[in-house]
């Protein structure tokens, strides 16, 4: 997700801007729905004066300053803030392409508020986490200095260090393994005896339900890299581990043999939706509502 290219064409910065905008128009154009549907005939006395009681707690939780003209605070949140300042004026923009990050928005313009897991950290990150606005979005990174460095200027984005135990240079054993039973069995990968599982990552990443899943980390240019061959695998486990529904997992860089062979072992041609550019969109159902269910359809 991080890049030595930090320039990027212009339209590429107005859609990231025009993602913000419009979600900003709909959150204002919610709150203004929600006040337009109270009923203050409908208060009774007694709600009333219980609201009047409790007015300067509800004003000091608020962002917004007390009014006797408005119920609703229809405020721009700090995060949105924050994000519409940091794009307009960074030269810095995302690794993905206009079309890439289409892909994923228009997925979160339907999902969101959700569950969204990122496997690494960059500088799309702050995007992401605004798209997902009131969800939670919980990034993974194997690079502990990095992580400090954007803790600094974006303390409000979630993020884990995370070990990697694999290398590129061992892409084609792994495939190899991979097509074992151990590695095929549906289950949480913390309890799974196959080589791919990725296994330290915080207990609260395998207990949630991810409706999103993006893997773009870690590093995979290179031999002596991590490569993504744990990271596909993982996804995909996860989603299929799920109660119920089905999980959205977005796979970028497949223009790489790795990522090329192995989001289509693990996620699956039959799953596939889309492919923009490098970026593949692959919806995996949950194999526990149907254990019959063969691992690729």
């Amino acid at each position: 997700m991080r890049s030595s290219k930090a320039h990027y064409p212009s339209n590429l910065k107005l859609l990231i801007l025009g993602f913000l905008l419009a979600f900003l128009l709909l959150f204002i154009l919610r709150s203004s729905f929600s006040s337009s549907q109270q009923n203050p005939s409908s208060i009774s006395q007694s709600n009333q004066s219980s609201k009047e009681s409790n007015s300067i707690e509800v004003a000091s939780s608020t962002t917004c300053p007390p009014s006797k003209s408005t119920k609703t605070c229809n405020k721009i949140p700090p995060t949105i803030a924050q994000a519409l300042i940091h794009y307009s004026t960074s030269n810095i923009t995302p690794q993905q392409t206009l079309r890439e990050i289409s892909v994923t928005a228009k997925i979160l313009e339907k999902k969101s508020p959700c569950n969204f897991l990122v496997f690494g950290l960059g500088h799309d990150s702050l995007m992401w986490s605004t798209l997902n606005h009131g969800g939670r979005t919980v990034f993974l990174e194997e690079d502990k200095s990095w992580i400090e460095q954007i803790k600094q200027r974006f303390p409000m984005l979630e993020s884990y260090h995370v070990v990697y135990d694999s290398k590129v240079n061992q892409a084609e054993d792994l495939m190899e393994v991979g097509k074992g039973e151990e590695c095929t069995s549906v289950g949480d990968p913390r309890n799974s005896v196959c080589q791919l599982a990725l296994k330290g990552m915080p207990n609260e990443v395998y207990e949630i339900e991810w409706d999103l899943i993006m893997v773009d980390a870690p590093t995979g240019y290179h031999e002596d890299a991590p490569g993504r061959m744990s990271a596909i695998y993982t996804a995909g486990m996860m989603a299929r581990n799920r109660e119920e529904g089905e999980t959205d997992v977005f796979v970028h860089d497949v223009n790489r043999v790795v990522e090329d062979k192995f989001s289509k072992a693990f996620l699956c041609d039959g799953y596939m939706k889309i492919q923009e550019g490098r970026l593949r969109h692959f919806k995996i159902p949950s194999h526990r509502e149907n254990l019959g269910r063969p691992f690729c359809p």
